[in-house]
């Protein structure tokens, strides 16, 4: 398989938090790991927005595994990729590190959106 030429500017970003339109700020953990069924692109990965209290507005991440939705419908995946949107969870395709990148820095710009009211 080939390297996904994405992937160096990720992982360039460990650790990088930059504020962002006043009190918003993202931050990003992103590190390479042996794959697994979890993680089979061998990524562990958290990119956040947050407000200025340091509530986490959205996050993308594949720290943990999640189950979407409640009792026999429910769905279950062996991959932990998952995005967190407030109290809301739901599972993410995860197909490269800039389709990743991508994702995450649209679902800021509409949150900005939402709160940043410009008169």
């Amino acid at each position: 398989m080939a390297r996904d030429p994405s992937l160096d500017n990720l992982l360039y970003l460990d650790g990088v938090s930059y504020v962002i339109d006043g009190p918003f700020w993202v931050k990003f953990e992103v590190r390479q790991v042996h794959e697994t069924p979890q993680k089979p692109h061998g990524l562990d990965y958290s990119l956040t927005l947050h407000d200025g209290t340091g509530l986490r507005l959205l996050g993308f991440d594949n720290s943990h595994a999640i189950t979407e939705g409640s009792g026999p419908g429910s769905k279950t995946r062996i991959e932990y990729d998952h995005t967190h949107k407030g109290q809301r969870v739901r599972f993410y395709s995860y197909s490269d590190a800039g389709t990743l990148m991508t994702d995450f820095w649209m679902e800021v710009d509409k949150i900005l959106k939402e709160r940043i009211k410009t008169p």
